[in-house]
């Protein structure tokens, strides 16, 4: 089995937004190695660092620069399924940008492809009946409730809870706290108000919204899915905690050992072998 993981987006070295390492190996390269090393021992990967950021020099949040992230990566989906080198593909980043035109893509080559917030919602209607996003602010909010829609998984959300840590952007003053903040500040052993706002929001999920699976909106909040698994036991709540890029892995492992990709009544040839003449929304 040989895996193609893409990055959303790349943002220049020098950009103030940059949560990953520039150069080195693939494992540095890779935001979250640590935590999904496990899913990828065994496993043939690459990494693609995915095109650099067209929208400006930091991280994607409007529905306007997910769609050009997006939009930007199909060309590295194409290649990747003409090149006949890999089993699957998984679109990295939590907002899924270009994920259901991939799966067209990928559709046509028979190449599964998977992503983190489509990934995550289905991973959650394993282990309970209704989940909550814990996400990390006002517009990301409103991106992540479109894809809820879009994946028809609106009678299954039992909300989105903002913790307001966004991502480091040009719209937020300085000294604004940020996530980027929040994740070193975590690392260096201190304190980390991000980690208790997404206690709170978790706990009240569960409690007041009736969540039984809690994910994590923003896939550069990684970080908080152990701590956050972990406080949530210590007061009682048996809810687990999933994170898009071990999520999106996993799925995309699953459905090559299954032999499967996408429905070609979801996403037809072109031109189809079939034309029906009813389609159910």
């Amino acid at each position: 089995m040989k895996l193609l993981l893409i990055q959303a987006f790349s943002l220049p070295p020098d950009s103030p937004g940059n949560y990953r390492r520039a150069g080195g190996t693939k494992e540095e390269a890779l935001m979250n190695h640590a935590s999904v090393a496990p899913l990828l021992a065994g496993v043939e990967w690459d990494l693609h660092p995915g095109a650099l950021a067209p929208h400006g020099n930091w991280p994607v949040e409007t529905r306007e620069e997910f769609a050009v992230a997006g939009v930007a990566r199909l060309p590295i989906v194409r290649e990747a399924c003409e090149s006949g080198k890999y089993d699957a593909i998984v679109l990295l980043g939590g907002g899924d940008p270009g994920f259901m035109e991939a799966r067209e893509i990928g559709r046509r080559y028979r190449i599964p492809v998977t992503a983190n917030a489509h990934a995550q919602m289905h991973m959650a209607m394993t282990l309970g009946n209704r989940f909550s996003f814990v996400d990390i602010s006002e517009t990301h909010n409103a991106h992540m409730a479109e894809l809820v829609v879009r994946y028809r998984m609106a009678d299954r959300c039992a909300s989105i809870r903002n913790i307001d840590y966004p991502l480091p952007r040009p719209a937020y003053p300085a000294g604004r706290a940020t996530l980027k903040g929040e994740a070193e500040r975590h690392a260096a052993g201190e304190r980390s108000g991000m980690l208790e706002a997404a206690v709170e929001a978790a706990v009240a999920a569960i409690a007041e919204d009736g969540a039984e699976v809690i994910l994590l909106g923003c896939s550069a909040a990684f970080w908080l899915r152990e701590p956050l698994q972990a406080r949530l036991n210590e007061v009682g709540w048996d809810v687990p905690v999933l994170e898009g890029y071990r999520c999106a892995i996993a799925m995309a492992k699953m459905l090559v050992g299954l032999g499967v990709d996408a429905s070609g009544i979801t996403f037809p040839g072109d031109p189809p072998r079939h034309r029906r003449r009813r389609r159910f929304v």
